[in-house]
């Protein structure tokens, strides 16, 4: 993997004879804008990130993104790791219940990086992961959840939201993201390079 705009690295796996196979987008949007609507369909609403959903939580993330392109199911160790990191926010993380059934219709893994307004001259909640259920799409969860995010990133004195998307994802993130008002900030290159034995 190589930043877009790193010239010597991505020529040096193009060198190796390296095949692009993807490209992700660090995309950022300010949150002085007006936001995206976050109100819920009828019957669903916001739980904010607690021990009693976080294994509820692991199983829909495996489930949700279980046939996205390098996404790997994540075991209940390394769904600790991420969820005792020092940079993820439990505040800003949520799920969307279904209060008829309590199952989880969808979700917003959030983290905080008190490095970034050093590197980037801004602070900003970043969305880890988002994801809503089969079952549960089509009822404009996404951009509501975006907007939720959104809404207590700025309550916690945040300037911008911040995610990261797979350019080549076929349910239209990107798409989604852009009318959004998020932009792109930097691209990163994924190569494949073949091995023989």
């Amino acid at each position: 993997m190589a930043e877009e705009d790193n010239i010597s690295h991505v020529a040096l796996f193009h060198a190796a004879n390296a095949s692009v196979v993807r490209y992700f987008t660090e995309m950022s949007r300010p949150l002085d804008a007006d936001m995206p609507d976050s109100t819920l369909p009828d019957g669903l609403e916001y739980v904010t990130f607690n021990e009693d959903i976080s294994e509820a939580l692991r199983l829909a993330h495996n489930e949700v993104f279980q046939d996205h392109w390098g996404s790997e199911e994540r075991d209940a160790e390394r769904w600790r790791h991420n969820v005792e990191h020092p940079h993820f926010r439990a505040d800003w993380t949520f799920a969307v219940m279904d209060t008829a059934t309590g199952e989880i219709a969808g979700y917003n893994i959030a983290s905080y990086d008190p490095e970034g307004q050093k590197l980037n001259g801004y602070t900003e909640g970043y969305t880890e992961l988002l994801g809503v259920r089969r079952n549960y799409r089509g009822l404009g969860l996404a951009p509501a959840m975006l907007g939720e995010a959104m809404r207590r990133y700025k309550a916690a004195g945040m300037e911008r939201a911040g995610l990261g998307v797979d350019t080549e994802n076929p349910s239209g993130a990107l798409g989604l993201y852009e009318r959004l008002g998020y932009a792109p900030t930097y691209r990163e290159v994924v190569f494949d390079l073949h091995v023989l034995p």
